[in-house]
């Protein structure tokens, strides 16, 4: 490529994110193709068939393989009934969105969110310094996005990188569901964009209590957690955040307390 820099234009090479279509396919059926980063590929198709709601624990699936290097096929127990097709490809910013409505969200999930979960701001703050310091494909390309679950102590137990950050989110939902750990409501959810409604779906039907993300929430997003019981965070970077659904999760008596002692 040519790169100019201060008046002067030079020929370098330059590391780009790999972009290329994904077909999922369910029960010998081309059901979904999205365009993601090739990698932990049979992690993003159980992720997002647990995100359309059909699947909820590794019993549902009786197997899952690549096919070829551009298509997954799961095989799902016959109790099962398996998600409609999609019939168009989606592009790795707008993902593939089965939901119709918050309801719909709210009435497929599997999980009652844990009240008793509890997070420390100074946790919250750190998290998205900790996600890029996991994302070893960003520091090569500078295109990717990153989700990460994390421990309420503030501890990486998987972080995933994709062009599509709806990608990188069912690559650690997927990662969840092969290691037996759904509903993960014992982690809390990171990633490097902004918490859209799918994203906040995502969370809520891995049963993840807590969504934080470095950007804003949009209006749908807010609805479905207050609606739902996550608790969202939006803009969480330089050591500060905003909470838009339920903070009672979040331990703020901590910060509040040397303030309230000051004499008036």
């Amino acid at each position: 490529m040519t790169r100019l820099r201060d008046g002067v234009t030079t020929e370098v090479v330059d590391q780009l994110a790999v972009e290329e279509p994904l077909t999922i396919r369910v029960n010998g059926v081309d059901t979904a193709t999205t365009m993601r980063t090739p990698g932990h590929d049979i992690e993003l198709a159980l992720g997002w068939l647990v995100s359309e709601g059909s699947v909820h624990q590794p019993s549902d699936v009786i197997g899952a393989i690549a096919c070829d290097e551009n298509t997954v096929e799961v095989r799902l127990a016959s109790r099962l009934t398996p998600p409609a097709p999609r019939l168009t490809m989606t592009s790795s910013a707008c993902g593939i969105c089965g939901a119709d409505s918050i309801t719909e969200v709210v009435r497929r999930r599997r999980t009652v969110f844990d009240n008793d979960a509890r997070i420390s701001p100074t946790v919250i703050t750190a998290l998205p310094d900790q996600l890029r310091a996991a994302q070893s494909a960003f520091d090569r390309t500078g295109g990717l996005h990153a989700a990460g679950l994390f421990t309420f102590d503030g501890n990486p137990v998987c972080v995933r990188e994709d062009v599509g950050r709806h990608n990188a989110v069912d690559k650690v939902v997927g990662w969840a569901l092969q290691h037996e750990a759904l509903p993960a409501s014992q982690w809390l959810l990171q990633v490097s964009a902004r918490a859209s409604f799918e994203l906040t779906q995502k969370a809520v039907m891995a049963g993840i209590p807590i969504l934080a993300a470095v950007s804003a929430p949009s209006t749908l997003a807010v609805d479905l957690a207050k609606d739902s019981g996550l608790t969202l965070v939006g803009f969480s970077r330089n050591e500060s955040f905003n909470c838009y659904a339920g903070v009672e999760r979040i331990t703020l008596a901590a910060v509040d307390a040397p303030r309230a002692a000051q004499p008036r």
